[in-house]
């Protein structure tokens, strides 16, 4: 039996590889948390991402309409990424959606932060007010969901140990104290790609089960340096070219993990015969089993020109397009 309070994997616990053993687990944690639960509220903060969707899906096989999510727009979403969650979980799946848009709130705080880990902490520590303010507007909650998996875990706990973690995750942390929610985190301790075998056992759609992972402060940490709308807005135009053309070209479910970086730095280029000095959009491109290493994968150069020139064209403000051959280690899958 799998014992879901701890935060230590068995060195027992089978990989999770087919849907035998991802629907014995889903059977394992729906028990665990009616066990828990009750006839208790739960309020779970839905990203979209793979995993508060998974958990979103083993939450209403196992408690129903019990459970209320929270969206919250930060602003530093991919495009249309909102509006996608809005159709899917509000319609298509009928789940108890509250939907918030903060992007002014999140946007403002972050104004002239550089450093990536005050803006990690502004946006974990900003999104849990927000996220708190929505909780003491519904009734009867006494449960948090939380889409935290084992290399959260990992690469967190250092901290608590006196070492330097990798980097802080806005998932594992603390609410207010007025708040008095029980967590619940029923997927904590699987990696990635066991979490996704376990949405496709719950009947998750498969474009939603191998969407592209995305960092719970967004683009914040790929719009490297302190925040600007107008880079942040090139950042996401280009982000969604580099989609597009990965998704044309067979290569989005073949990389794990896509996406563009722009760096708060410009250089000089030509645009309609003239100077042009703009910010440079890098490409990172990762395969991975559990995201503590990766490694890069080659994507055919008529495929890159493609996008170098689609994003030089189209794309506001970038004049250059880069490519990142760092695996991990020695770099990080996301650049902060």
């Amino acid at each position: 039996m799998i014992d879901f309070t701890s935060n230590v994997r068995p060195e027992s616990m089978e990989r999770i590889t087919n849907f035998d053993l991802a629907n014995a687990f889903i059977e394992e944690a729906v028990a665990a948390v009616r066990a828990q639960v009750g006839d208790k509220k739960v309020l779970l903060a839905l990203s979209g991402g793979v995993d508060s969707s998974v958990v979103a899906a083993l939450l209403i096989k196992a408690i129903g309409r019990q459970l209320t999510c929270v969206h919250v727009n930060h602003g530093l979403m991919r495009k249309g990424e909102s509006e996608q969650v809005i159709e899917v979980f509000g319609k298509e799946m009928d789940c108890n959606l509250v939907y918030v848009d903060a992007t002014d709130r999140f946007l403002d705080l972050l104004a002239g932060v550089s450093d990536p880990e005050s803006k990690r902490k502004i946006i974990g520590a900003e999104f849990i007010n927000v996220f708190a303010d929505e909780a003491r507007k519904l009734e009867g909650v006494e449960f948090l969901a939380q889409g935290t998996i084992y290399p959260d875990i990992l690469e967190s706990v250092k901290q608590a140990e006196g070492k330097k973690a990798v980097k802080s995750h806005h998932n594992v942390g603390g609410l207010p104290e007025d708040l008095k929610f029980a967590l619940v985190e029923p997927i904590k301790l699987l990696f990635k790609d066991e979490v996704r075998v376990v949405g496709e056992a719950l009947g998750l759609p498969h474009a939603m089960v191998y969407r592209q992972p995305f960092p719970g402060p967004g683009l914040g940490v790929r719009c490297l340096g302190a925040i600007t709308r107008d880079r942040l807005h090139a950042l996401r135009e280009a982000d969604a070219i580099l989609r597009e053309e990965f998704a044309m070209n067979g290569l989005a479910e073949k990389v794990w993990q896509y996406f563009i970086a722009v760096p708060d730095i410009k250089s000089v280029g030509v645009k309609d015969e003239s100077r042009y000095e703009g910010w440079p959009a890098i490409i990172r491109a990762v395969n991975t089993k559990d995201a503590m290493t990766a490694t890069i994968e080659e994507i055919p150069y008529p495929v890159l020109h493609k996008i170098t020139a689609r994003i030089t064209a189209e794309v506001e403000g970038i004049n250059r397009v880069l490519f990142d051959l760092t695996p991990k280690p020695t770099g990080t899958i996301e650049w902060e």
